[in-house]
Order: C-alpha cells, then sequence, then structure tokens
C-alpha cells in the first residue's frame, strides 16, 4: 500500500509573472509535461506528476519526497557530485524530502547526515571502474525496494549516464510503478565500443521515463540521438553556481606577473594530455606565466613527469586535489582560468571562475559555447 501507483497526471494552473503556483518553480522544471492552451480562454497549463503518497504527505502544497540516485557523489569530486548536492539542497529548502543514494566511498558506508539534514545512503557495495559498481541488473532490487518504502518516496531522479547504479534504480523504480526522472551531465559518441554498449543501455532504461533533462542544448541533442527517447521529455536546464561562495577577490592581483589556474580532474577527457604539451610551450613563449594546476587523477604522473623533463618546478605548481570549499581561494590567485577539456555537456567549472572575476580561455567543445 505504500508504493505508488500510476495514475492521470492532475492539471495545475501556474500563474505566470509569480512564483505562487501549485508548484514550486525548481520541482516544476523537473516534473513538468509539455504544455497545453485552453481553447476557450486562451490561458496556458502544466501538468505534473503526482503520487497518493504526495497527497497523503501535505494536501495543500504537496510535497514530494525523491530519491536521488547516482554511483557519483561525495566524498568524490566533480560537476555532477556538486550538481546533486546543490539542487537536493535547494529542494530542501522549498520543503520537499531529498534523499541521496550512491555507493560507498571506503570506511564511508552506511546511513550519512550532511548539510541542511540531506539524508544520503551510502550502500556497501565497492566500485569497480572509475566509481561505478558492477552491474547486476537484479541483486540491488532489494535494497533499492528498501529504501523506495521506507522513505516513502514519490519520485526516482537519477543521475549520469555512466553510472550503473542510476540505471538499475530507475528500471526497478518504473516496474514498481514510481515516476522517474534522468539527468545526463556528460557527451558520448556512436562509434567506440563503449559508447556502443552504453547507448543501448540508455535506450533500454529511459524507454519508459517520464522526464529527461539535460544541461545544454548540445547535450540535448546528443542524449535524444542515442537514446531514442522523444524529444518532448527531454528539457534543458543548465547548471548554475552559488555566487555568494564564489566572488572576486577584494585585492588586486598585481599584474608583474600572470597566473593561470586549472583545476579539473586529471583525467584523458578533461584534456590532461593537451596540457603537458601546451605548459611549455606557453612557459617558453612567456617568461612571466606561471601556472597552478589543482586536481587529482591518473594523468597527473603525466604532468609531474612533464614539469621535471622541462624544469619547470618553480613555474608550475600541483597542488593535488582541492576540497570543494578551498576551490575559490584557489580560483582567486590567478588571472586566468583555462579548461582544456576534449568534451563537456557543461563545464561548471567556468562558471566558478567567472564567478570569481577570471578571465576563462576554454576549448571549443560540447555546451561550453552555450555559457559565452
Amino acid at each position: 500500500p505504500l508504493i505508488p501507483r500510476p495514475e492521470q497526471p492532475i492539471q495545475a494552473p501556474l500563474r505566470s509573472g509569480d512564483g505562487d503556483g501549485d508548484v514550486p518553480a525548481v520541482t516544476f522544471l523537473l516534473l513538468r509535461r509539455p504544455r497545453s492552451t485552453n481553447a476557450r480562454t486562451g490561458s496556458s497549463y502544466f501538468s505534473y506528476v503526482t503520487s497518493p503518497i504526495s497527497h497523503a504527505m501535505d494536501g495543500q502544497s504537496r510535497k514530494h519526497r525523491i530519491l536521488m540516485v547516482s554511483d557519483f557523489f561525495f566524498p568524490n569530486f566533480g560537476g555532477v557530485e556538486s550538481h546533486i548536492y546543490y539542487l537536493s539542497q535547494c529542494l530542501l529548502k522549498l520543503g520537499h524530502k531529498v534523499v541521496v543514494m550512491t555507493h560507498a566511498y571506503g570506511k564511508r558506508s552506511g546511513v550519512r547526515y550532511v548539510t541542511g539534514g540531506l539524508k544520503v545512503y551510502y550502500v556497501p557495495w565497492r566500485p569497480f571502474l572509475m566509481q561505478n559498481t558492477l552491474p547486476t541488473l537484479f541483486m540491488t532490487f532489494p535494497i533499492i525496494r528498501t529504501i523506495l518504502i521506507r522513505e516513502r518516496i514519490s519520485v526516482v531522479h537519477g543521475h549520469q549516464a555512466f553510472s550503473t547504479l542510476c540505471h538499475e534504480a530507475l528500471m526497478h523504480a518504473r516496474t514498481m510503478g514510481y515516476k522517474v526522472v534522468f539527468t545526463d551531465h556528460s557527451l558520448y559518441g556512436f562509434a567506440d565500443v563503449g559508447s556502443i554498449h552504453m547507448n543501448k543501455v540508455l535506450q533500454f532504461t529511459l524507454a519508459d521515463i517520464d522526464q529527461a533533462i539535460c544541461v545544454s542544448h548540445t547535450s540535448k541533442e546528443n542524449t535524444v540521438l542515442r537514446s531514442g527517447i522523444s524529444p518532448d521529455k527531454v528539457f534543458m536546464v543548465p547548471n548554475a553556481v552559488d555566487t555568494a561562495m564564489f566572488t572576486p577577490s577584494s585585492n588586486r592581483l598585481s599584474c608583474d606577473e600572470i597566473i593561470i589556474v586549472v583545476i579539473s580532474r586529471l583525467v584523458y577527457r578533461k584534456g590532461a594530455d593537451l596540457l603537458v604539451e601546451v605548459i611549455p610551450e606557453v612557459c617558453r613563449l612567456f617568461p612571466k606565466v606561471r601556472f597552478i594546476v589543482g586536481g587529482d587523477g591518473p594523468k597527473r604522473v603525466r604532468l609531474e613527469e612533464m614539469r621535471e623533463k622541462f624544469s619547470l618546478q618553480d613555474r608550475v605548481e600541483m597542488l593535488g586535489a582541492v576540497p570543494h570549499a578551498q576551490v575559490r581561494s584557489v580560483l582567486i590567485s590567478g588571472h586566468i582560468f583555462l579548461n582544456s577539456s576534449l568534451t563537456e555537456a557543461f563545464c561548471i567549472a567556468i562558471l566558478e571562475a567567472a564567478s570569481c572575476g577570471l578571465l576563462t580561455v576554454s576549448t571549443r567543445v560540447g555546451g561550453v559555447p552555450e555559457m559565452t
């Protein structure tokens, strides 16, 4: 009786010009369906998904109980992790109940509470490749079902196409009659072996979802082509940053030395190999330029070897992994932010750097041009 059953969506008017409609703004973006117009009055309506549980929780404001699912969450650092965390915090402030489900990170296992009362289930599974759990198809069903019923979930929101935990949660939630939403954060190709298999999984998982969200128009086009989902079900909601956290420095930096800041995961997709080629050449052409590189990953060894090879220890500073709370202090120590990604649906780091007052230089890939 605690499992919501599919039902006809309720039509609810949303008044234009204010945010006092029946559905809070953030939830509306996540759950809205295509707009329809009343032929008699000319007014616009939006349909939104709901469930018997949401009615029982609050008969007036209809608050939702949302389960965020992804293999990528704190203490791991990245754009997906930040997106899930800040989206959850905003939904909590709107009065919704939010629960996060991810896999265990080292000794961090079980149920934890983070800022704002956000409840996180660190399921005791270990990742086997790039922070992803081993695909089991049905082995995850008991724990997912337990969380859905215990937390009285009404909406399941999966993040990142590469997350196996996300795909399994969406599949099981749909078979149990829950409303599901999927957010894609990355771009994938069509020709390599990995992308071909991932696209097949995506077609199977997204065949019966309610809504999908992409972070840029380029990402939306990519997701529609890869998954075969109807474009009417896919909405573009760009990422955002908290400008209260990322503010320019009150002290103006000296221009006697130009400091270029790089903060990124040091992996192939983020263009770490490109940095290895670019940094020595820039240092040779411009003697007054210095680099600060923050981040960690398998390509960090190559950057350190480059620094040793060209004797750039005094001009290339390697910080290693930078906690998110310290990102601003690193950004405001430089003049220019450099992003060398080979593929990017939407680069949150560029927004953070621009918010801190840095000039940004980036490769022209994916959804990056949409940010200008």
